[in-house]
């Protein structure tokens, strides 16, 4: 039997000769992580619950939080608590993937109390179609009421509807509309869907558009549903839903947006090449889907210049680390809470530079719990 002096002797010798050795296998990528755990490690706690789908999710300078669930409500986390009543409710056609979906709150609500949504409506018994509107906060009660409507009477679907609505960089807005079930859209330049439109937040058309007097940003899209500016270099990101069913399998996307570009659907997928096509910078191969949803860069902690994005069908959160050096070479794809929390579908930074985390297990394709839906926040430890 050893004495303990000379087993403590005998373990610290191991541990400084495995240290190197473990290091080197991890920079080779012999192992996908770090044998022990280490500060880049995320946890992740409830922050909110009892929500009924919700769709996305911004912040006000004000602290408040607002959701859009899909079924048409916009809801408001203040203090931590969320409020029983909604903050506005909007007549919507919520059914498949269609309904109120992208939210996004004005650079400048300070001063004019503008929050964006996008939603499906029905404009007959049998046409669903889609609109981007703005809506204004009354300041007599803080209730919302509609201000304008900016696009309208664009074609929907059950599914693939798109729906993302963000600010960029540049103080524009931008909204994702899928091809509502009719692939021909994508590659046709007078219709808005199976693009990402990029406009001015009255509704206006921007001058420097890459198509003249077009709202169409790029075009060649299925279903995309994330949007995300690199920090610094203010690239796009996009996330897009994969073909599925009698026209394929999988092969999900990531995108580098850039202004006028095709990328390809249907007439290219995964690797597949076309000339004037942009290939994905990664897809999800052909026997694996992540359905993803949301999607944000990192600005702060351990992950710091990461791209994050959510999956639906993966129930996964994503982290993709790109080469600093080459915006469409991808590193390293990891997966984190893998089937933890069912379906996620966005996720954002906050101001206090942690992550929020949307679950979408009402949303008719889930297994929801009874805490269900939730916002979850990840912090670093």
């Amino acid at each position: 039997m050893l004495r303990a002096s000379n087993s403590a002797k005998l373990i610290k010798a191991a541990r400084s000769i495995l240290r190197p050795v473990c290091a080197a296998a991890i920079a080779i990528g012999l192992f996908d992580q770090p044998i022990t755990a280490t500060a880049a490690e995320p946890s992740i706690e409830m922050f909110a619950r009892g929500l009924n789908t919700p769709w996305a999710i911004d912040f006000a300078p004000d602290g408040r939080i607002f959701i859009s669930e899909r079924p048409g409500r916009i809801r408001i986390i203040e203090r931590g608590q969320l409020r029983p009543e909604p903050w506005m409710t909007i007549d919507v056609a919520a059914s498949g993937e269609s309904g109120l979906l992208g939210l996004a709150v004005d650079p400048q609500f300070s001063q004019n109390r503008f929050v964006y949504v996008a939603y499906s409506y029905r404009s007959s018994a049998f046409s669903t179609r889609n609109r981007l509107v703005r809506l204004r906060e009354e300041p007599k009660n803080g209730a919302g009421v509609f201000d304008k409507i900016l696009i309208d009477d664009v074609p929907g679907a059950n599914n693939h509807d798109g729906g993302r609505v963000k600010f960029g960089p540049d103080g524009k807005l931008y909204w994702t509309m899928g091809d509502a079930q009719t692939t021909r859209h994508a590659q046709d330049l007078k219709s808005l869907n199976g693009k990402i439109l990029r406009l001015n937040s009255d509704g206006g058309i921007p001058t420097d558009n890459p198509l003249p007097n077009s709202y169409v940003y790029s075009y060649g899209h299925r279903n995309p549903q994330g949007l995300a500016w690199q920090p610094v270099t203010r690239r796009l990101y996009a996330t897009e839903h994969g073909p599925s069913g009698f026209q394929g399998c999988c092969r999900d996307e990531v995108n580098l947006i850039e202004p006028g570009k095709n990328y390809g659907w249907p007439e290219i997928r995964g690797d597949e090449t076309k000339e004037g096509m942009m290939p994905p910078v990664i897809h999800s191969g052909s026997s694996e889907t992540w359905a993803p949803g949301g999607a944000t860069f990192v600005s702060q902690g351990p992950w710091a210049g990461s791209l994050v994005f959510t999956g639906l069908r993966g129930q996964t959160l994503y982290r993709v680390i790109l080469d600093p050096n080459d915006p469409r070479k991808v590193e390293k794809l990891e997966r984190h809470f893998d089937r933890q929390f069912g379906r996620l579908r966005d996720v954002v930074e906050g101001p206090d530079k942690a992550l929020y985390l949307l679950t979408s297990n009402h949303d008719g394709r889930g297994r929801p719990s009874a805490d269900d839906d939730r916002v979850l926040r990840i912090i670093f430890k």
